[in-house]
């Protein structure tokens, strides 16, 4: 048993990377990464697996699929802008690695794969970001090969433009951070302004739990504004600032004295702000607020 968990936990990590890519929520992406081991140890128990990580990855990947096909419906009716649950990364993240997640697993990508249909994602993201042989592909979404690679073509050319340039080494991007936040804390409009890119965009999601912007925000004088005026709305509840690093980007968590109100991911892009990912919905701020509680 300890060494069939042994086997697993080799492959959690970027198995739960490719079911949160799938899926955009961590916790789900968590959920089928565990019942996917629940099935791979049964399988293993009657039969051999030649190659683990193909299992693995097919289930996964199927789990994601049946997923997706019901929460179509729920965004739908979803109230506001939809965002990927944030996920926050550690200090000890190398640069190498913040990079890597930047690109891997950024907001703009997520929400580009959101636009398309579950099967082209699922082709996509196998094929393009994890390198399977479309025939693997195949098997895994029950098509013919030709069909995948139609799917995966479909997808390459709605996520193509969801890759920014290269934000730029880390030293600078923290140096426009701290220069974001220093601007926005003195209410300073002219100051945000200059941070930002012309064509900026501001999203927020509440979910339509909490009051937030229900359709994204353009341009930058009016971004700064905004900004200054959510500013002066929360400055009555904000209890803490943290800097964090959120799905890759610069960002910052807003705690109030009893719990975490806000995530703030800052896309830069050429040493400006490009677009901002604000996070409101509760549902969707508890794995960022257990991951940055106080240790005992």
């Amino acid at each position: 048993m300890n060494d069939c968990v042994e086997r697993f936990e080799r492959l959690r990590a970027p198995l739960a990377r490719h079911a949160y890519r799938m899926l955009g929520q961590y916790g789900d992406a968590e959920d089928v990464v565990q019942d996917a081991y629940l099935r791979w140890s049964e399988a293993l128990s009657k039969t051999s697996i030649e190659d683990d990580n193909a299992f693995l990855r097919t289930t996964v990947t199927r789990l994601c699929l049946d997923r997706l096909r019901s929460a179509h419906a729920r965004r739908e009716v979803y109230v506001g802008p939809w965002l990927p649950e944030p996920v926050v990364s550690g200090d000890a993240d190398t640069p190498e690695v913040s990079a890597l997640l930047a690109d891997d697993i950024s907001f703009a990508l997520l929400l580009a794969l959101e636009r398309l249909a579950p099967l082209e994602r699922a082709a996509f993201l196998l094929h393009d970001v994890l390198d399977v042989p479309f025939g693997e592909i195949a098997h895994t979404l029950g098509r013919s090969e030709p069909a995948v690679r139609k799917l995966a073509s479909r997808a390459r050319e709605h996520v193509r433009d969801a890759r920014r340039p290269s934000p730029g080494n880390r030293e600078e991007t923290l140096r426009l951070r701290d220069a974001f936040l220093t601007a926005l804390t003195n209410d300073d409009a002219v100051a945000l302004e200059r941070l930002l890119t012309d064509d900026v965009v501001f999203t927020s999601d509440g979910g339509g739990k909490v009051p937030t912007a229900i359709v994204p925000v353009a341009g930058r004088d009016r971004v700064a504004r905004l900004l200054v005026g959510l500013r002066r709305k929360g400055a009555t509840f904000t209890h803490r600032i943290e800097l964090v690093t959120l799905n890759g980007l610069p960002g910052f968590a807003i705690f109030s004295e009893r719990a975490l109100e806000l995530t703030l991911a800052l896309e830069i892009v050429n040493g400006r702000v490009a677009a901002m990912y604000a996070m409101r919905n509760p549902d969707k701020l508890r794995a960022v607020a257990a991951a940055l509680a106080p240790q005992s």
